[in-house]
């Protein structure tokens, strides 16, 4: 609980330095659905000021957000002197995506070809997360999560969709972790693995502000 807490100052040190500077900071967090994205957000923004951070849930996006992809994420990048905290990230054009038939391989394509010049471009400091769980574990989660009466509403079709996909995931996984940046944080303990998320996150952005500053 020490080093948990040390951290967690830590955080919120840099979340003064930010806010104050101007800076800009976008900490994506990618993972299978159960991989605990939604609980590690919580552990992460639990104690951070409020107008120093903002979070943006996993949405359902437009038909106009998927044909112009990362033109329209330029919009919801982080302001100036913000925190921003994504429940899936622009990245599902890399995973979910073309593995359930909802953008064109020519889609696909382009993204993966342009997503880190697109990067480079934004005024942005990146931290990228992937949250890791076996087959095993993502299959447990998700038969819990359906049969939980008080989380069962956040079991979908596409759980079930992504449990027998999860081969295919796994391919276009390691295709986007070529592209280089990720952090692979294991959450098979789920308590371990967000503590290691927020040293993650707080070292990589206090490895950026010290260089800045």
């Amino acid at each position: 609980m020490e080093k948990n807490l040390e951290f967690l100052i830590r955080l919120n040190e840099q979340a003064e330095i930010v806010h104050k500077n101007g800076y800009r900071v976008a900490v994506l967090l990618e993972g299978r659905d159960g991989a605990g994205k939604s609980g590690t957000i919580r552990t992460l923004t639990r104690y951070l000021p409020p107008y120093a951070h903002r979070i943006v849930p996993s949405f359902m996006p437009s038909k106009r957000m998927m044909k112009s992809w990362l033109a329209e994420w330029s919009k919801i990048m982080p302001k100036k002197g913000e925190i921003v905290f994504y429940d899936r990230s622009y990245y599902s054009r890399a995973l979910l995506q073309p593995v359930m038939g909802w953008c064109s391989q020519k889609q696909y394509k382009n993204f993966m070809d342009g997503v880190i010049e697109w990067e480079q471009e934004q005024p942005v400091l990146f931290v990228k997360l992937w949250l890791s769980v076996n087959e095993t574990k993502q299959r447990n989660l998700l038969e819990r999560r359906a049969n939980d009466p008080l989380r069962y509403w956040k079991f979908s079709p596409n759980d079930a969709k992504a449990v027998s996909a999860f081969d295919q995931i796994t391919i276009k996984k390691e295709k986007m972790f070529d592209l280089g940046g990720w952090n692979i944080i294991d959450m098979e303990n789920r308590f371990h693995g967000r503590n290691m998320a927020l040293q993650t996150v707080v070292e990589n952005i206090e490895q950026e502000t010290s260089q800045i500053q």
